[in-house]
């Protein structure tokens, strides 16, 4: 079973004003989902964000949003670099491709000086 994880791409602090505390202190930040398997570990392109405030801890949604609020999310958004959609593969996969590999070898020897017979 793959296990998910969101890991942060980019922070940025904004002095936009909260709009529950009408603090100055928000923060943006954006996250980029990955899983993790026992064979392998795959970046996607799938990327979430979260605002919120400093002060007074609460998720600012979308719809509280003010247009200096959105007009600032949309430019941190052109500017997240996202790690590339990969597939990297664990050891463990490696070391059972090699044991599947040392058993056809085993097996084509023994059978070619007739230790086998087919």
């Amino acid at each position: 079973m793959d296990r998910e994880k969101f890991i942060e791409v980019k922070e940025a602090h904004l002095t936009n004003n909260c709009p529950e505390c009408y603090n100055q202190e928000i923060k943006l930040t954006f996250y980029q989902k990955h899983r993790f398997g026992r064979l392998s570990h795959r970046a996607t392109n799938e990327v979430t964000h979260e605002l919120k405030c400093k002060k007074c801890h609460s998720v600012i949604y979308p719809v509280k949003w003010t247009e200096d609020i959105e007009r600032v999310f949309e430019y941190y958004q052109k500017m997240v670099v996202m790690e590339k959609t990969s597939l990297k593969f664990t050891p463990l996969f490696y070391a059972l491709i090699l044991i599947c590999l040392a058993l056809v070898a085993i097996g084509a020897y023994l059978f070619m000086e007739g230790i086998i017979p087919f």
